[in-house]
């Protein structure tokens, strides 16, 4: 089968490998649409382990089953996702998925930027699911990443009514503003430093999209009533955005660094002024299974349009077109490879 190979983002091949076989439990699956996420493109988190395949938002048809699958049969359509935690242990039963240790060890074989992955068992029972006719396979590979953003509000506490603020308007930022709105935020803002994603921001349901600068929270309280936001979301790995959302949060509100920085990286945090004015900061990572059935149920509501994201779908063979677009983060939202 193909697959495409990282080992750079500037150099990512086309190379054949045997389809993988599959073993009790398991299910290989046809991929046919394989979002390119931000992730993807992070070579301080990529390259110390290429080369690899990566690829994890992906969409597709059960091309076969191992023994003992009961819940899947060869030609339903599915989503999945890479990372599924255990479901037993005490951080599953306390809503602290991200930190399980079996979701850190779940993966795919090879990766989702294949003409075909196999599943292991575990992700076969805890994070695939049917994907209903009325959603394309390219809408499909949305789950996953809109699973992470259900999951990160949910950990910000994001309500109705609440003024929320994107800070980076890129993949990640879109979806939060398109939930945001979908859970009833009185005022969604969004900002970033390129006018392709603020129009899109603006088209996708942001009330004003700001071009990033020092002055933004005096043009944050211009637009807010005078207020800042109750909820502060960082979609962008930039340090500068990282440490100037303490500025940008209301007291008694939340910042959710949804992006990481770099490795090494570190923010000077004025920890008296943020206990004094009840800010908090938090971190969310992955979509465990109870977010994965939410983003479907989303989708298929309509209640997010990820539709209207997609830039770019294009052929396996062009990975590496895929990936240029993805990295220069300029005229490109969603890229879809489709093997």
């Amino acid at each position: 089968m193909r697959v495409a190979v990282y080992y750079s983002n500037s150099d990512v091949r086309l190379e054949e490998r045997p389809r993988p076989a599959i073993g009790p439990g398991e299910v290989l699956m046809r991929v046919h649409a394989s979002g390119v996420c931000g992730s993807d493109v992070m070579e301080w988190y990529r390259k110390p382990r290429a080369p690899l395949v990566l690829g994890h938002e992906v969409a597709g048809t059960v091309e076969d089953v191992g023994r003992g699958v009961t819940g899947f049969a060869p030609g339903d359509r599915i989503v999945t996702t890479h990372h599924v935690p255990c479901g037993d242990c005490r951080d599953c039963a306390s809503d602290r998925e991200s930190v399980c240790p079996t979701l850190h060890s779940t993966t795919f074989d090879p990766g989702g930027f294949a003409e075909f992955v196999r599943l292991p068992a575990l992700n076969v029972q805890r994070g695939t699911f049917r994907l209903p006719h009325e959603i394309s396979f390219a809408a499909g590979s949305f789950v996953e990443p809109l699973a992470c953003v259900v999951r990160g509000q949910r950990i910000a506490g994001v309500r109705a009514g609440d003024t929320v603020l994107v800070v980076g308007s890129g993949l990640s930022g879109l979806l939060h503003i398109q939930h945001a709105r979908a859970v009833g935020a009185g005022k969604v803002l969004a900002t970033d430093v390129h006018p392709f994603r603020l129009e899109a921001a603006r088209r996708l349901g942001a009330h004003e999209a700001l071009p990033a600068g020092s002055d933004l929270p005096r043009r944050m309280r211009a637009a807010a009533g005078g207020r800042l936001a109750d909820r502060v979301l960082v979609c962008t790995g930039a340090r500068a955005a990282a440490e100037q959302a303490l500025d940008l949060v209301q007291d008694g509100g939340a910042i959710l660094y949804f992006a990481p920085l770099p490795p090494g990286e570190s923010l000077t945090i004025p920890a008296h002024d943020l206990w004094r004015r009840g800010v908090s900061l938090v971190h969310s990572y992955a979509g465990p299974p109870a977010d994965m059935a939410a983003a479907l149920n989303l989708i298929r509501a309509g209640k997010v349009d990820v539709e209207a994201m997609i830039s770019h779908r294009l052929p396996l063979e062009q990975a590496q077109e895929a990936f240029r677009l993805t990295a220069a983060a300029a005229d490109s939202l969603k890229v879809i490879l489709e093997p």
